[in-house]
């Protein structure tokens, strides 16, 4: 049963909180977008266990099949890191079990992270608070309901009560606000109301529910995408030491392998299971095709002889019964199935265009200061002294606030200093990628339409469907995709065509904000190849460690209204940052 202190904050807390949030405007919209999936699964795991496993499990969105016929295994105690290409169907995989539209019993408690906590008048300290209440007063509805259906017997009762008893209500606010400063809130920012916070700030309060919900079924989709390096070190951290069930999308081979006990890989419209991390997996992977391939070549090497054999065996009497007795080997191994070649699905290989290499000064920064107000006292950097050229490879690294993004703005000429210059060389031309650039395609265009109207022929330019086809398919948008609507894509494969959008410009120079957001693996190592091929500059920001290893060759680190050069590499900045926050156990976790 749970404690007597733990009742007592439990009725104390229902007083003095809030219902539950409403559905924000974008839930709903995702609710309608996603209403056309079709789901199928048997739960064959005992309907009291903690473990799931659903057999006959099949998913098909619009009419198209993305997973046909596989198990569910989820595991308590295990983090599984689920994989795929873009488009393949991660995320509405997590969609489906969330809503539980498989199997799921309803004694297990699920958290879905895919979206920003909703803009109201409660502060980011109590809108994590809020939403634990919420949990509490559910799993205390499903114990009565337990109680008058089937008794104090009921053997679901005893997880319920140890989990009230873990959420405490005694210690909601000491262990809100550690989550939240793990994930970059000072304490004075804690105190903002939510409606003041940026989108990227609203997901982090998101993530901090989730964390303190600690839930049986917890579902993260994309968790990095809206954090510093910093926050990024301390979520691997934290993740690693979870011991319920974890099922976590991610684009970043560091993180997956911080966190992951196994990986789950959606290709081919099937879930493969796969013990260890993202390391151990892609070992795994090139092992077995390294054999699939051998058993391939060795099967079509004996079908090509018994078939060589059977013609010339002709109509000779004596050869005709041994003939016979080819083809039915031949029969018997077509119908135990034969061995499929390895085929690695398609995925985007792209150059960036070749560009007019400029000489320096290209982009220099003279004495330049800047605050949004435009007043000293406010200064996000002051008097910075720094070039820009085409042999540039930069990564801006540094806490969220400042000023990374900014910086870049003051690049582009979107911002002016405060004082100070920004000079821009007259024949530079800038390639951007920033978190809004998905905004300007127009989602009710079919792919192929979009582009065709967007770079219409005209007398210095033409390109025929043949060719726009071609040309998209090499960035992994191809077939059916090209006339489906942009707004039915995924944001990975939106992201690709920003990407083919900016390479039809010869640009100098490269400003990257966060471009993996919503990239699969490949995809990054593609993006990371056309980087190091490209002739231009570079300035990029990003969490994800293993690109800014594979392509910066300086690292500045925006700070304290400076920008510095840091003398050691990326691992070893991530070292730092790990040491200065003095990562040992479970940060706030239930002492």
């Amino acid at each position: 049963m749970p404690s007597a202190a733990t009742k007592k904050a439990l009725a104390d807390k229902k007083k003095a909180a809030g219902g539950k949030m409403s559905k924000s405007a974008g839930a709903a919209a995702a609710d309608e977008a996603f209403s056309s999936r079709t789901v199928t699964g048997v739960l064959v795991s005992r309907p009291t266990a903690r473990d799931i496993k659903i057999d006959g499990f099949s998913m098909g969105l619009n009419g198209c099949e993305l997973i046909q016929d596989c198990s569910i295994e989820l595991t308590i105690g295990r983090r599984y890191g689920l994989i795929g290409q873009n488009g393949s169907g991660k995320s509405n995989f997590l969609k489906c079990i969330a809503k539980r539209e498989v199997p799921i019993p309803d004694h297990l408690d699920i958290y879905h992270l895919d979206q920003e906590a909703e803009p109201s008048e409660r502060t980011a300290l109590q809108a994590v608070i809020d939403h634990i209440q919420a949990e509490l007063e559910r799993l205390q509805a499903l114990e009565e309901e337990i109680m008058s259906t089937s008794g104090p017997e009921d053997e679901r009762l005893e997880a319920i009560y140890d989990r009230i008893d873990e959420l405490d209500p005694t210690t909601f606010e000491t262990r809100a606000a550690e989550l939240l400063h793990g994930l970059g809130f000072s304490p004075a920012f804690q105190q903002r109301k939510t409606r003041d916070l940026s989108g990227g700030w609203r997901m982090r309060v998101a993530l901090a529910r989730a964390l303190f919900a600690a839930p049986t079924l917890l579902l993260l989709d994309e968790p990095t995408n809206h954090l510093d390096l910093e926050a990024c070190v301390w979520l691997e951290e934290y993740l690693k030491n979870y011991n319920k069930c974890l099922v976590v999308i991610s684009h970043s081979q560091d993180f997956l392998n911080g966190v992951c006990t196994h990986i789950i890989w959606l290709t081919q419209q099937k879930l493969t299971y796969y013990t260890g991390n993202y390391d151990t997996f892609v070992k795994t992977v090139a092992e077995n095709e390294v054999v699939q391939m051998k058993k391939y070549q060795k099967e079509q090497e004996d079908i090509k002889h018994i078939k060589e054999f059977i013609a010339s065996c002709g109509t000779y009497a004596n050869l005709v019964k041994q003939a016979k007795s080819k083809q039915k080997i031949l029969d018997k191994m077509e119908e135990a199935g034969l061995t499929k070649p390895v085929q690695r699905e398609r995925t985007f290989q792209f150059s960036f265009p070749e560009c007019a290499k400029l000489p320096p000064p290209v982009l220099p920064f003279i004495g330049v200061s800047f605050a949004y107000s435009g007043k000293p006292e406010e200064y996000l950097y002051k008097d910075l002294e720094f070039g820009i050229d085409c042999d540039s490879r930069v990564a801006l690294v540094g806490p969220n606030g400042a000023g990374k993004s900014t910086l870049l703005k003051l690049m582009t000429g979107d911002l002016v200093p405060s004082k100070g210059t920004v000079t821009r060389h007259p024949h530079l031309s800038i390639g951007r990628y920033h978190q809004h650039s998905v905004d300007q395609l127009d989602e009710e265009k079919t792919v192929l339409e979009f582009f065709k109207s967007t770079y219409p022929n005209g007398p210095t330019f033409k390109r025929e469907e043949d060719e726009w086809r071609a040309y998209l398919g090499r960035f992994g948008v191809s077939g059916r995709l090209q006339t489906t609507k942009i707004g039915m894509l995924s944001e990975g494969q939106k992201s690709r065509l920003v990407f083919a959008m900016m390479c039809m410009k010869n640009n100098n120079l490269l400003l990257l904000d966060e471009p993996t957001n919503h990239l699969d693996i490949e995809a990054i190592d593609s993006l990371a190849d056309a980087i190091k091929r490209y002739d231009g500059g570079m300035v990029l920001v990003s969490h994800d460690f293993r690109l800014i290893d594979q392509v910066a060759k300086e690292i500045w680190v925006c700070e304290n209204k400076k920008v510095t050069v840091w003398k050691g590499d990326i691992r070893d900045y991530k070292a730092l940052l790990a040491k200065k926050m003095g990562l040992s156990g479970v940060p706030g976790g239930k002492k």
